[in-house]
């Protein structure tokens, strides 16, 4: 039973579909960091003398003097952000989770469990005999339960929506609302499906849409426990689910299908985001698998546009197309029903009534995350990674000071500029305006409704940078954006000069933009190579998740085969010093993603996504058996983390 259920994940994050001839980017690193001697030091103390301590301007040269006091006061200041004992390589592998002796965790909100107090109980799928389950129930079940795949989350402290403190006078740090994506779900796992085999029902498919989405849910610490209770907030966001459409392509016939069926659904919501004025902002990434073509009617001959985006006859193998006409790529009545997905979606979580809302002034693409900033003129920018090797780094401005705009009954988030990135050898970059006035985008575009639907096509068009799977971004003291680089072992033309290719580890880049977000230049350099920290008690690999303290700290999560026998894991670097402390490792075959905090900072929210890839004999996981018992799969969940 166990072998059947395996993870796919990986796979889909690794295509290729950039058929650009852009410069790639680990040519233009190569000539840049060939033009810095600073390096014989190592990349990781290297980056240290290049931004200051909160990263807001350039180093000068000092004499040697200076430097060794300068390294004394990093020690020290180190020392202050990462008092902490770190997990030991040793202790970092196994079916169970590992913490740092300083902390302890408390796990919650598995998938399948009920969305509020009296919902709906999880219930596994007898694996050996899954046609004798009741498929409609569960996947009626599943749209009051908490999803699968937990990924990108935020927590919105009550207070928010109170206007004031809580009624425990606590601003929120122990109650809030939490809004977690659920990226993912295999069909073994999910219905029982063997790995490789197709659903036989539409009330199959029905489950498995219903674990994808995101869950709301109201969280509470009582008696020191964190627990669910009872919300008129608590709802779930799923493939079903009425959404609508805002911004430029909003009523363009490119969201048109010709039986004129209504917008529904998000899917594969990966990383996230918050507005300042308190939505969410959850990030559709590798939608394109979940489509097909049966070729009923004629033979599906994919665009242009959809080989760019990696749509194929079989997709992931959820075969949603074989039973769900809206997901048939050769289906007539259902044309340009792909092209509703791949947005960022934007969620009230204290309005259990609003309608999800795809901001199509973000563009289209396998968005990773949409990290938030306030930049000159109080404009919103919107820091966007599209996560395939060889794809971009993008970022919005919005056209006005989100609070005015906001006062004029419009969405600081439905106009704007879309820019991408193209990195120089020198170590600046320019942001390329992904418009109409730009003449590489005119020469091959009609409108704007074309190039937002087809970002990805105009950023090849506008010289955009290829880069090593872009995905979570986070902002730094001093407004200095980081962004995972998870990896590309593609590559094949190494470079004496070049320690990324290939690049099968992956690293963080880091940059300052000029005019306080919104310039149109930006100041760039390598933060963390993992390649160079393999064999030591810092080792990892994978880059994925990532957040950025008040306080000079980076929280790093991995996805990926980690080094020298660890799981998954949770690092804190020091951004002055680069210097790593290990926080937390997960369990076998999972990955650790998600992170938010509460106002205070005093309690972390993690996840882990696909524990043991879903098999029993690998672990149990939320049910912390030391020696997997082969029969209880493990579900995905959520870590709360305190001192």
């Amino acid at each position: 039973m166990s072998s059947k259920i395996e993870s796919s994940k990986g796979k889909h994050d690794e295509g290729v579909s950039n058929p650009s001839d852009n410069r790639p980017f680990h040519d233009i690193l190569a000539a840049h960091l060939s033009r810095r001697t600073v390096l014989t030091g190592g990349l990781a103390v290297a980056a240290t003398t290049v931004f200051g301590a909160a990263g807001t301007a350039l180093a000068a040269p000092g004499r040697a003097d200076d430097d060794r006091g300068r390294r004394r006061d990093d020690r020290r200041r180190f020392r202050r952000l990462m008092d902490f004992r770190p997990v030991k390589v040793a202790d970092g592998s196994g079916p169970l989770p590992s913490i740092s002796a300083d902390y302890e965790y408390q796990v919650m909100i598995p998938w399948g469990e009920p969305l509020e107090p009296g919902g709906p109980a999880y219930v596994q799928v007898d694996f050996e005999n899954p046609g004798d389950t009741d498929f409609a129930d569960l996947a009626e079940r599943q749209t009051r339960q908490i999803g699968i795949g937990h990924d990108g989350m935020t927590y919105f402290p009550i207070d928010r929506k109170r206007g004031g403190r809580d009624r425990d006078g606590n601003a929120g740090n122990d109650h809030g609302v939490l809004c977690i994506n659920h990226e993912f779900g295999d069909n073994n796992q999910v219905i029982g499906v063997p790995q490789g085999q197709l659903p036989v029902s539409l009330d199959q498919v029905r489950r498995s849409q219903h674990a994808h989405g995101v869950s709301v849910v109201e969280i509470k610490k009582v008696g020191g426990i964190w627990q669910q209770v009872k919300s008129d907030f608590a709802r779930r966001i799923h493939v079903n689910t009425p959404v609508t459409f805002s911004g430029p392509v909003a009523g363009h016939p490119l969201l048109d299908t010709p039986n004129g069926n209504v917008p529904l659904g998000t899917a594969n919501n990966c990383a996230n985001g918050e507005t300042p004025w308190g939505t969410y902002l959850t990030c559709e990434e590798n939608f394109n698998g979940y489509f097909g073509a049966t070729n009923a009617e004629q033979p599906w001959v994919p665009t242009e546009a959809q080989l760019r985006y990696g749509f194929s006859q079989a997709g992931f193998g959820y075969g949603w197309h074989t039973v769900d006409r809206r997901f048939d790529l050769s289906d007539q009545d259902y044309v340009n029903e792909e092209n509703r997905f791949g947005w960022v979606v934007e969620i009230d979580p204290f309005d259990a009534t609003q309608t999800p809302v795809k901001r199509t002034a973000l563009g289209r693409f396998k968005h990773e995350g949409a990290t938030v900033a306030i930049g000159r003129g109080g404009r919103v920018v919107v820091y966007m990674g599209d996560d395939e090797v060889f794809d971009y780094i993008y970022k919005f401005v919005s056209a006005d000071n989100w609070q005015a705009m906001l006062a004029r009954g419009e969405s600081p988030l439905d106009r704007g500029t879309l820019y991408a990135a193209r990195f120089d050898d020198n170590g600046t970059g320019e942001w390329l305006p992904l418009t109409m006035g730009n003449p590489a985008i005119a020469a091959k575009f009609s409108d704007m409704g074309e190039v937002l639907t087809f970002t990805r096509l105009a950023a090849d068009a506008a010289g955009a940078t290829p880069m090593d799977r872009p995905e979570w971004s986070a902002i730094g003291p001093g407004g200095t954006v980081y962004f995972t680089l998870t990896n590309n072992s593609g590559r094949t033309v190494p470079d004496a000069a070049n320690p990324l290719a290939p690049n099968p580890d992956g690293h963080i880049i880091r940059f300052k933009d000029s005019a306080d977000h919104t310039g149109l230049r930006f100041d760039w350099e390598i933060f963390l190579i993992a390649e160079d920290t393999h064999g030591t008690e810092d080792t990892f690999s994978d880059p994925d998740g990532l957040f950025a303290d008040p306080d000079g700290r980076l929280f790093i999560e991995t996805d990926g085969g980690q080094k020298d026998g660890l799981n998954n894991q949770l690092l804190v670097a020091d951004t002055r010093t680069g210097e790593l402390r290990r926080l937390f490792t997960g369990v076998t075959g999972d990955e650790i993603t998600g992170l938010t905090m509460t106002p205070d900072r005093r309690t972390l929210f993690i996840n882990t996504q696909h524990p043991g890839n879903g098999n029993p004999n690998l672990t149990n996981f939320p049910v912390l058996n030391a020696v997997p018992d082969g029969v209880t799969v493990p579900r995905d969940a959520t870590f709360v983390i305190t001192r």
